[in-house]
Order: structure tokens, then sequence, then C-alpha cells
């Protein structure tokens, strides 16, 4: 193959390695601070994929010995009310946490880009227009008005969290994906294809999909942060995850009744949380700024 002049299979694959890696290289050194917000991100998904292993102890077995027990050589976090461990329950929930933003973000942002594109596409058409009042009617909705309907209706469950907090994301990947399908639209090889007889889902997806990556992957951070924090208050409220599974949510509830006497009950879930959406925003702001035409590298 190399003799007819055609490059070897590998080095496209290699080619396009390279190019991440220099992607990613130039991410940390133009956004610092969006890097040490990747980094943080890594951690909290490696904590959560590994938390059989590195857990210490059962996170629902109770302990009767040590209610409400501070922080020490043996329990790093302390226990609650019921003697269960505070760090294997905060890494757990970890898992809980992730499990649900993205399985949120997954079918949300999918049904919210699929819309977006082909309301771009159709822009000003009455297929748009229908798409977009649809949108609007969930956007007039309070977000935790429409979370509490839903979460009530199907009742509390890990399934029925999803569904509720999927419905809440899908008005921010429509927007952001029909503001660029409208723009994208309107390129050369958009007509291009037309002409050469392309049909409505050839160009929606080998044209439109790719040129939306950039803007939907910011999206996509910004919103996991709104997911954590929405699941979180359902958790809080009763109506989101169930128990006996852990969930920082429920965590914070639980020690909120404890928190003169027993402080490190809401101290280290609600401190994970807080970092943990502030990482999601910090590496969404950066990545805004990174694919910026504007900003000079």
């Amino acid at each position: 193959m190399s003799e007819l002049g055609i490059p070897p299979a590998g080095n496209a694959a290699g080619r396009r390695l390279r190019g991440t890696w220099r992607g990613l290289r130039r991410f940390v050194r133009t956004q610092p601070l969006g890097a040490i917000a990747l980094l943080l991100i890594t951690t909290f998904v490696f904590a959560a994929l590994f938390a059989p292993v590195l857990a210490p102890y059962d996170p629902i077995e109770q302990n009767r010995e040590h209610l409400q027990g501070a922080p020490d050589g043996r329990f790093w976090m302390g226990t609650d009310d019921l003697g269960r461990d505070i760090l294997s329950r905060v890494l757990y929930g970890a898992r809980t946490s992730l499990l649900v933003s993205v399985a949120t973000v997954a079918a949300g942002g999918a049904l919210g880009t699929v819309i977006g594109i082909v309301s771009g596409y159709f822009g000003g058409s009455w297929i748009d227009t229908a798409l977009q009042r649809v949108m609007d009617t969930i956007m007039a909705i309070p977000g935790l008005v429409l979370l509490l309907f839903v979460a009530a209706l199907l009742g509390p469950s890990v399934l029925n969290t999803i569904i509720a907090l999927s419905l809440l994301v899908v008005p921010s990947f429509n927007r952001v994906a029909r503001g660029e399908m409208l723009r994208v639209r309107e390129e050369l090889y958009i007509e291009a294809a037309r002409a050469n007889g392309c049909g409505l889902w050839r160009i929606l997806g080998r044209h439109g999909l790719p040129n939306l990556l950039a803007p939907m992957l910011v999206v996509l951070s910004l919103v996991f942060a709104i997911v954590m924090i929405a699941e979180s208050a359902l958790s809080f409220l009763g109506i989101g995850t169930p128990p006996p599974i852990p969930s920082w949510g429920r965590m914070l509830s639980e020690g909120s009744r404890y928190l003169e006497i027993a402080p490190w009950m809401v101290v280290f879930p609600g401190g994970v949380l807080t970092i943990a959406v502030l990482a999601f925003n910090l590496l969404g702001d950066a990545l805004r700024d990174f694919f910026d035409p504007k900003q000079l590298r």
C-alpha cells in the first residue's frame, strides 16, 4: 500500500492521537485552572469507579458502638447517627452521583441535541416552530418545580431521578445545538452536500453534528454540575435516590439534624459536593475560553 503512495491505516490513528495529545498540552498550558479542575474530576471519577476497593467499610453497615463518632484513626471522616462510616458513604455516594449525572447528560443531551439540530436545519419552518414551542413550555416551568412534580409523580428511584433530570437538561442542549445549526446550514459545504443529493440525516450526521462538538462539550461540562446539584437536592428532599443507596444529598439531609453535635456529618459530604461542582464549572469555563476562536493563543 505504501508503494502506491497510500499511507498505512495506522498513520491516521497516530496523527489523531498526536493531535489530541498536543491539544491536551495546549489546554494545560493556556488554561491552568481548567487543568486543575480536570485533575479533580479525574480523581472524582477514579474514586467513584473504585469505591468498592477504596472504601474501608460497607457503606450501609451499622456500628452501634460508634454512633456519631468524631473523625479519628479508624473512621477518618467519623460516623453518622447509625454508626455508618462517612468516608465509605461519601465514596459510594460519588458512584451514585456519577451514575445519575452520566445517564442524565447522555439521555437528555442526546435528545436535546437531536431536537436542536433538526430545528436549526429547518429554522423558520413549522417544524422549527413546533419543536421550540415545546422547549419553551418546559423552560417556562421553574426547574425545581418540574423536578419535584416528575419525581413525586414517578416515585423515588434512581431511574425516575434520571428521567426527571433528563427533562430538565433537554432545553439547554437544544438551545446551543439549534443556534449552531442555524449558522452551519448556511455554509457552502452544506449547499454542496444538498446539490450532490445527500439526504437529510446524512447532512445532519456527517456535517451538522461534527461542527457542534466543541460548543456541546462546553455545555456538557456545565450541565453536569447542574445535574449533580439537582440530584442532591432531590435526595435531600427525600424524593431522589432512595435509601439505603448512599447519596450526598441524603447524607446532608440526615446530617442537618445533628449539625451542632456532629458537624462532620454535613461538612464532608457537603465539601466533596462543593468541590465536584466547582471543578465542573471551572472546566466548563476553561473549555469555553479554549474553543473560543477570538482568543489569542
